[in-house]
């Protein structure tokens, strides 16, 4: 009977080993889901595989839309753990809800406005937009979700264009929306970022906004609060602003923080 005994009780603790090295074999995944501006659709890829390559078990997830857009996502309970804006105000907005934290807040890169039209458009820039006839098309991000389009509006506003061309600007829900008014060429002018058109044989460039004018256009992320996975959020942020990242970024048309 005694032996029987010793016999279950070591049976037992066998199987408690085998439980406990199998999960020691097991390393807790380590997932981060983000929320990131479109305009950084074509960035995300290679700065994900790099992370991922130097952090082994890591793995980070994308999904893409307009800033404000995603905010709203964000501010509704989506299972995000942390945001990349292609603006300050969205960011600070969840600061402000205490949605995502301030201490992670931080400008990831910058980008340029840029004046935009089908191959065979005219001579066109942002002083002289208003020359496009009222029978046709400017196409701009929405301003109110589309940061694109926040930053041209303060542009041509400043420049006295903005009354101007009203009447004759259709929106896009996008960045990659606007511009693919103008691939199709159904605008004769568009706004987007610097970054948009490279390797986009169907548009030409007409001017790239410069002045005291113009915004400042820059990248701006943060982790989410109490986000389930914020602590790898926060390594790959970490990332992007460390010289590899920067590296990638600015072989992808990014300008400095």
């Amino acid at each position: 009977m005694k032996a029987r005994i010793v016999a279950l009780l070591a049976s037992a603790a066998l199987t408690v080993a085998l439980v406990m090295l199998g999960c020691r074999g097991q390393a807790p995944k380590k997932e981060a889901m983000l929320a990131v501006a479109t305009s950084l659709r074509n960035a995300m890829p290679a700065l994900i595989s790099a992370y991922e390559a130097t952090h082994p078990g890591a793995k980070v997830h994308a999904t893409y839309g307009a800033s404000g857009d995603l905010q709203k996502q964000v501010e509704g309970g989506a299972p995000i753990d942390g945001v990349l804006f292609a603006s300050a105000m969205p960011v600070d907005g969840l600061i402000e809800k205490g949605l995502a934290d301030a201490r992670t807040r931080r400008v990831l890169a910058t980008n340029a406005l840029v004046l935009i039209g089908p191959k065979g458009a005219k001579p066109l820039t942002f002083q002289t937009i208003d020359a496009v006839p009222a029978s046709e098309k400017i196409a701009l991000g929405d301003p109110g979700a589309v940061p694109a389009g926040q930053y041209a509006k303060a542009a041509l506003e400043k420049l006295g264009k903005w009354s101007a061309i009203q009447g004759r600007v259709v929106f896009g829900g996008d960045v990659a929306a606007v511009l693919a008014y103008a691939r199709r060429g159904e605008v004769a002018a568009a706004i987007v970022y610097k970054t948009e058109i490279r390797g986009i044989e169907e548009v030409r460039l007409l001017d790239e906004a410069k002045g005291e004018w113009v915004p400042r256009v820059e990248v701006v992320a943060a982790v989410v609060k109490d986000a389930k996975a914020s602590p790898e959020a926060a390594a790959f942020l970490d990332f992007v602003a460390s010289p590899e990242g920067q590296r990638i970024l600015g072989g992808l048309g990014f300008g400095a923080p």
